[in-house]
């Protein structure tokens, strides 16, 4: 681990596995931060949620979260699954995230799961992990072409699986995908 990081000790946690939850500083979907972040926990997973700032975060129907730490100080190698929570926030603060790349690339290289909701699977095809994959996203015509640009096959239904990548149409499929990340995480070692 790199000094200044934000670690998870798997005492703490209980050896249970570890999901990085990414949300907009502004903007970002409540109900698909609240649902998955409930079928997480009550999955027995370890949440932790970042944002670019410790300060409290808004999201764009008002719910108030304060982050357990900022995307610069995460080591996501510790992760066993790292989940993207869509919302109009998503595009001004995490597409072009580049440290968010890079963190999603090593989970994605070790096997672990990365996932996205709304528009944000445009952030899994800007790092690089859609090419040649199917995908869904919001039906956002901008969104849609980020992820053809990137090499993905948009599918437009609730959730896609695709390996180790779950993507999620919007808010109505938040339960199903978390269900999703959670049967992924249950089957793998990672």
């Amino acid at each position: 681990m790199k000094r200044g990081c934000f670690s998870v000790s798997k005492e703490k946690a209980g050896q249970n596995k570890q999901v990085l939850m990414v949300i907009a500083q502004k903007g970002f979907r409540d109900e698909e931060l609240a649902v998955p972040q409930k079928v997480f926990s009550d999955s027995g997973l370890n949440v932790i949620i970042v944002s670019d700032s410790l300060d409290e975060a808004v999201g764009k129907l008002g719910a108030r979260v304060r982050p357990d730490a900022e995307i610069s100080k995460i080591d996501f190698a510790e992760f066993d699954a790292v989940v993207i929570v869509g919302g109009p926030g998503s595009r001004d603060y995490l597409w072009n995230n580049k440290l968010l790349h890079m963190g999603l690339s090593v989970v994605h290289s070790k096997g672990g799961v990365v996932a996205a909701i709304c528009i944000s699977p445009v952030v899994l095809a800007k790092a690089g992990i859609l090419k040649d994959r199917t995908a869904t996203v919001f039906p956002d015509k901008e969104a849609i072409a980020e992820l053809r640009k990137a090499g993905a096959r948009y599918q437009n239904r609730d959730v896609v699986v695709d390996s180790n990548i779950v993507t999620g149409r919007d808010p109505q499929a938040a339960e199903k995908f978390a269900r999703e990340v959670v049967n992924i995480l249950s089957r793998k070692e990672i």
